[in-house]
Parts: C-alpha cells; sequence; structure tokens
C-alpha cells in the first residue's frame, strides 16, 4: 500500500496552481473541469508519477472553520521535504512568499513554515545528514 494522493483545500484555484507551480515548483500533472470547480493535481519534478497533491476547493462549510482554526494556532496543513530548508526559505523569500517560522533546527529536522496565499500553511523540512 502507498499514498497516491493527497489534498489541501485552496480558496482558489487558478491562485493555487500558480502558487504551487510557478513559486513552489510542482508540475500541473491532471487539470479536469468538473462544473465550477476542477480535478487540479501536481506533482514534483522529481518524482512525476509519484504522489498527486490535489488543490482541492474550499467549498465544504466545514473547510473554513478548520483552516482558519489551523493558522491561527499556526499548524501546517501540510509538510513538503526540500533539500536544504535555508536555501529554500532564502530562494522562497526572494519571490515574495511570508513566512511564518524562519528555519528552525528541531532536533534532527530543520523546519519553516510558510503561507501557501490560499489558506494554508505549509511546512518545509529536510533531515540535515
Amino acid at each position: 500500500m502507498r499514498i497516491n494522493l493527497t489534498s489541501v483545500f485552496v480558496d482558489d484555484q487558478e491562485k493555487a496552481i500558480r502558487f504551487y507551480t510557478d513559486i513552489l515548483g510542482f508540475e500541473k500533472k491532471h487539470d479536469v473541469p468538473l462544473g465550477e470547480d476542477r480535478w487540479l493535481t501536481v506533482v514534483s519534478p522529481k518524482d512525476p508519477d509519484g504522489t498527486n497533491l490535489l488543490l482541492e476547493p474550499s467549498s465544504h462549510p466545514a473547510v473554513k472553520p478548520f483552516k482558519e482554526a489551523l493558522v491561527a494556532d499556526g499548524i501546517p496543513f501540510a509538510s513538503f521535504d526540500v533539500d536544504d530548508v535555508k536555501s529554500e526559505y532564502d530562494r522562497l523569500r526572494g519571490l515574495g512568499v511570508r513566512f511564518t517560522q524562519e528555519p528552525v533546527e528541531m532536533g534532527p529536522v530543520v523546519t519553516a513554515v510558510l503561507d501557501d496565499t490560499c489558506g494554508n500553511l505549509i511546512q518545509i523540512a529536510h533531515r540535515p545528514i
């Protein structure tokens, strides 16, 4: 068994696809119209046949209070692995990304937390050798 799909709830799918591809560097995998919304997924360019991230609309009534509570408490909705948190932090800051947590060593892991502009906090992390 393995994970082939996971999702983040986004306030605006068009804004999300631009952020997740142009800024974070994912590649669009699927873009299927479904009425007002789309089945819109991205993948890592390092693993194009790997896990898809669904940029899922936030239209369900439970989503807004859930996301707001996580953000208010500073809890990331998802975590993405990077090769070097400090380098990625510097690159993303240069692109105007807002971070709610600068790179921090947390035992054997280095993490930072960013705002994805679509209502989520996203953690980037790596385990230095």
